[in-house]
C-alpha cells in the first residue's frame, strides 16, 4: 500500500477525532459556565436563621443581595422574640432546623449556651458568636402626651410609676378626655427587651445596681405586680409592640419602652397613621444591646456551618452595615458616620433623636439576674 493510499484513509479518521475533540471541548466550556451561574443541586446548603423581628426588615433587604453573590446558599428567614429563640431551641420545640441564631442580646446566647452545656455536656456553638449590630432601650410617647408625663423634658421611671398608680391623665395634669394611662412593654417571659425594661425600673427604684438578692424587696416585688396588672397581653416581640402601638394610637398606647432602631424605623408609619408622631426619650441609664449571631451545632454538619458563617460573615461588612442604619441600627463595624449614611433615620428630624445621646449605656444584666426577673414577673401579682 503506497503512502498516499495509507494517507487517504487516515484523513477522514483525523477529521472525526477533530470533531469529537471540538464537542468534548464545548461540553467541559458549557459546563464550568453552568457551574458558575447555577447551583449545583448537590453542592447547594441550605441555612435557616432564626432571629428577633426588630432584624425582620433589614434581613430580608440583605436576603437577595446575599444569594446573588452566593447561589449555592439557600436562605431561610425566620422571626421570633428573643427568648423564644432561646426556649424553643433548647426544647427543641421548632419545626425546623435551626442554623443560625441572632437574638437581640448576646447575654440571650450566653443563656442557651449555659442551659445547653447543663443539659448535654457539650457546646451548643460552633464557635465564638460575632456582633452583628447594635442599639439601646428608650422610651416612646405621643408629643402632647409625653410633654405631660415629663414635663422636665426628660425621661423618669418615677412619673411612669406615678401615671400607674393614680391610672388616669386627669390626676398628672393631663387632659381628661384622654382617659387612662396606658404603658406598654414586652413579656419579659418571651423577649429581651421587657427583661431589660424592668431591669432599669428595678435600678432607678432601688438607687443601686440589681442583684437577685434585693429584687427580692418587698417595693420591687410591688413594683413589679403593679406594672403586671397595668399592662394587658404584652407583645411577645419589640418589633410587633411597636406595630401595635402605632396602630393603636394615643387612645390605647401612651408609653412604651422599644429599641432606638425600631423607633426611628417605624417613626414614619407613625407620622403617616396618626398624624402626630411619637417622640423618642432617651433614659440614663439605658442597656445597649448587640444583635450576636451564633451558629447552632445540633444536626448542621461543617458544611452548613461554612455556609452560615459565609452568611456572618456578609453581615458585618460595612456595605451591609449600612444598611442596618438605614434600619435604625448602630453599625458594630466600618465607622459609618450615621448622618452621612444614605438614607439614614438620623437625617429625618425625628422629635428627641440624638447622634450621640448623654446617657450611661451599661452592658445587659447577666443571665442569672434575667432569669430572676422572669421568675418574679410571673409570680407577681
Amino acid at each position: 500500500m503506497s503512502t498516499n493510499s495509507f494517507s487517504s484513509k487516515l484523513a477522514p479518521f483525523s477529521s472525526a477525532q477533530k470533531k469529537k475533540h471540538l464537542f468534548v471541548s464545548l461540553g467541559i466550556t458549557a459546563f464550568s459556565i453552568a457551574i458558575a451561574i447555577a447551583p449545583i443541586p448537590w453542592l447547594s446548603q441550605k441555612i435557616v436563621v432564626v432571629t428577633g423581628t426588630e432584624l425582620q426588615e433589614p434581613l430580608q433587604a440583605l436576603q437577595e443581595k446575599f444569594k446573588q453573590a452566593n447561589p449555592n446558599i439557600q436562605l431561610e428567614l425566620k422571626f421570633q422574640g428573643s427568648q423564644d429563640i432561646v426556649n424553643r431551641y433548647i426544647d427543641n420545640k421548632n419545626d425546623f432546623t435551626p442554623t443560625v441564631l441572632i437574638p437581640a442580646n448576646a447575654e440571650s446566647l450566653k443563656e442557651l449556651q449555659t442551659r445547653w452545656q447543663s443539659q448535654n455536656g457539650s457546646e451548643a456553638f460552633y464557635e465564638q458568636p460575632k456582633a452583628i449590630a447594635k442599639t439601646m432601650l428608650v422610651g416612646i410617647s405621643w408629643s402632647e402626651r409625653g410633654n405631660v408625663l415629663f414635663p422636665k423634658g426628660n425621661f423618669e421611671w418615677s412619673r411612669v410609676e406615678q401615671a400607674m398608680q393614680v391610672g388616669n391623665w386627669q390626676a398628672i395634669g393631663g387632659n381628661p378626655s384622654w382617659g387612662s394611662f396606658d404603658f406598654v412593654t414586652t413579656d419579659p417571659t418571651r423577649s429581651n427587651s421587657g427583661q431589660l425594661t424592668l431591669a432599669l425600673w428595678a435600678q432607678s427604684k432601688l438607687g443601686t445596681t440589681p442583684t437577685a438578692a434585693n429584687l427580692n424587696s418587698a417595693n420591687i416585688t410591688s413594683l413589679f405586680g403593679l406594672a403586671k396588672r397595668s399592662i394587658y397581653q404584652p407583645s411577645a416581640s419589640t418589633d410587633t409592640l411597636l406595630k401595635e402601638f402605632i396602630a393603636k394610637g394615643p387612645n390605647d398606647a401612651d408609653l412604651g419602652i422599644v429599641y432606638e432602631s425600631v423607633a426611628l424605623y417605624r417613626w414614619q408609619q407613625s407620622n403617616t397613621s396618626q398624624g402626630k408622631p411619637y417622640q423618642i426619650y432617651y433614659f440614663s441609664p439605658t442597656v445597649e444591646t448587640v444583635s450576636t449571631a451564633a451558629i447552632a451545632k445540633r444536626n448542621i454538619d461543617n458544611n452548613q456551618a461554612e455556609a452560615a458563617r459565609k452568611f456572618i460573615d456578609f453581615l458585618v461588612q460595612p456595605e451591609q452595615q449600612s444598611v442596618f442604619v438605614q434600619y435604625g441600627f448602630r453599625p458594630v463595624s466600618g465607622n459609618i458616620d450615621l448622618k452621612a449614611a444614605p438614607n439614614s433615620p438620623w437625617n429625618q428630624n425625628i422629635p428627641g433623636v440624638e447622634v450621640k445621646p448623654n446617657v450611661q449605656a451599661i452592658t445587659s444584666p447577666n443571665t442569672e439576674l434575667l432569669s430572676e426577673i422572669k421568675r418574679l414577673w410571673e409570680r407577681a401579682n
